[in-house]
C-alpha cells in the first residue's frame, strides 16, 4: 500500500529515497564537489547526517577533488592517554555544532578511532602528507620495531613495514618526504643509530652516522630545521645533514631550553614555552629571544602541561586548567592559535587569534603528541 500524500499533495519519500538522500536530486559526484569546498573542521559534524554522508566524507574521490580545487588544509590532531588505561586516545579539531556562547571560538576536540593494535608507549609520531606515523616505543616493556599509520582522510589505521631495529623512545623527523628515526637502540653504533623510511617505496634503510658516539642511546629529543635534524642526548647536541651524511656538534646555547620543554618549528624557527614566556631561535641569529606581543592569553597555572605545535603558519598552544567549584577534580584542555609575524632578524611578534576550552579530561592524563596533517 502506498503512503498517503502530504498536506501539500506531494507523495512522501520512500525508505529507499530517504536512504539515498544527500541533497535533494543531486548525484553523488556533485555532492562530493560541494563537500570538497567545505572546511574539514565541519566534517565530524557532517558525518552525523547519514551513513552515506560518512561514506562520501571518507571517500578517496572527495580528497582527489579537494586537491584539484586546491582546498587542502592543515588538520589538527591530539593523542592523549588516560591512566591506568594504556591505550592511546586520538582526537581531531572540529567546529562546535551548536554554539551557546557568543565568545566561543566554535572549536572542539572530538574522538576518532584509536589503533586496533597493541598500544606502544614512548613511540615517536610524525606526519607525512595526510598520514600520521606512530613509530617504535615499548609494548609490554619490550622495545618495538612496529610502525602504524593513521590515514587522516578516512581515520583508519594500518600497519607499515617494521623498522630494522627495535627502538625504545626513538626520535623521528621528516626531511624531503622521508622519515629519519634515531636513537632508542640498546647498543647504538654508527651503523644502526639512524635509519630512514621512504613512504613511496615502503622500505627502511640504515643510515651510517657518527652521531651515535656523540648522543648514544640517550637521544631524547630532535627536530628538523632547514634540512638538518637537530638531536640532543647524553648532554650533547648534534646536527645531522642527511644529504652529506655528516654530524656536527651543536652549540650548547641552542640546546638549552627547548630540549626540556614542548617545542615546535615553524618556517625554520624553533619555538618553546617555559614559565610564562615564549622563546624563539633560528640558526642564523643563533640567540634565544622572547616572542613579543602574545597578549590576551590567560596566565597558565604552574601545574599546567603546555604543548606547542605548528599549524600551517600559525603556532598552536594547548594547556590544561582546572575548572568549576569542585576543586582539583575536573580539568579542561584549552586551545589557542597564535599568528606569527617576523618584523626583523631580531623580532618576531605573536598575535592571539583565538582561544577556547576544547575538551574535558579526567584528573590523570598524559599528552602523547600534537600534530597537524595536510588533508
Amino acid at each position: 500500500m502506498s503512503s498517503p500524500p502530504t498536506s501539500s499533495g506531494e507523495q512522501p519519500l520512500t525508505k529507499k529515497q530517504k536512504k539515498n538522500l544527500h541533497f535533494p536530486s543531486l548525484p553523488d559526484d556533485l555532492v562530493v564537489r560541494c563537500l570538497a569546498r567545505v572546511s574539514r573542521l565541519h566534517y565530524p559534524t557532517l558525518s552525523l547526517v547519514s551513513k552515506s554522508f560518512r561514506s562520501l566524507l571518507a571517500s578517496p574521490e572527495l580528497y582527489k577533488v579537494r586537491s584539484l580545487l586546491h582546498r587542502t588544509e592543515s588538520c589538527f590532531y591530539v593523542c592523549l592517554r588516560f591512566p591506568p588505561d594504556p591505550n592511546p586516545r586520538w582526537f581531531t579539531l572540529c567546529r562546535r555544532p551548536n554554539r551557546t556562547n557568543k565568545k566561543s571560538t566554535d572549536n572542539l576536540l572530538v574522538p576518532i578511532p584509536s589503533p586496533p593494535f597493541p598500544p606502544a608507549r614512548w613511540s615517536s609520531d610524525v606526519v607525512v602528507g595526510s598520514d600520521i606515523y606512530s613509530i617504535g616505543g615499548t609494548i609490554n616493556d619490550v622495545s618495538s620495531s612496529n610502525v602504524l599509520i593513521l590515514d587522516c582522510r578516512s581515520h583508519t589505521w594500518q600497519q607499515a613495514p617494521s623498522m630494522l631495529m627495535a627502538r625504545d623512545h626513538p626520535t623521528a623527523n621528516v626531511l624531503d618526504g622521508k622519515i629519519y628515526v634515531a636513537g632508542g637502540c640498546n647498543v647504538p653504533d654508527s651503523s644502526n643509530w639512524i635509519e630512514v623510511f621512504d613512504p613511496k617505496i615502503k622500505t627502511w634503510k640504515p643510515v651510517t652516522s657518527p652521531g651515535a658516539e656523540m648522543c648514544g642511546s640517550d637521544t631524547i629529543v630532535s627536530t628538523e630545521i632547514d634540512g638538518k635534524v637537530y638531536m640532543y642526548g647524553g648532554y650533547k647536541g648534534v646536527a645531522f645533514n642527511p644529504k652529506e651524511g655528516t654530524c656536527e656538534p651543536v652549540d650548547w646555547n641552542m640546546c638549552k631550553g627547548w630540549v626540556w620543554f614542548s617545542s615546535c618549528v615553524i618556517d625554520n624557527v624553533l619555538f618553546y614555552y617555559d614559565d610564562g614566556v615564549f622563546k624563539w631561535f633560528d640558526t642564523n641569529v643563533r640567540l634565544w629571544r622572547s616572542l613579543k606581543g602574545v597578549k590576551g592569553l590567560p596566565k597558565f597555572p604552574s601545574h599546567s602541561r603546555v604543548k606547542l605545535a605548528g599549524y600551517g603558519e600559525k603556532m598552536v598552544v594547548l594547556w590544561d586548567m582546572y575548572y568549576g567549584a569542585s576543586g582539583y577534580r575536573e580539568r579542561k584542555i584549552w586551545y589557542a592559535e597564535i599568528v606569527l609575524e617576523r618584523r626583523s632578524t631580531k623580532e618576531i611578534w605573536g598575535k592571539v587569534e583565538l582561544f577556547d576550552a576544547v575538551l574535558k579530561i579526567p584528573e590523570s592524563y598524559e599528552f602523547v603528541c600534537v600534530l597537524a596533517a595536510i588533508v
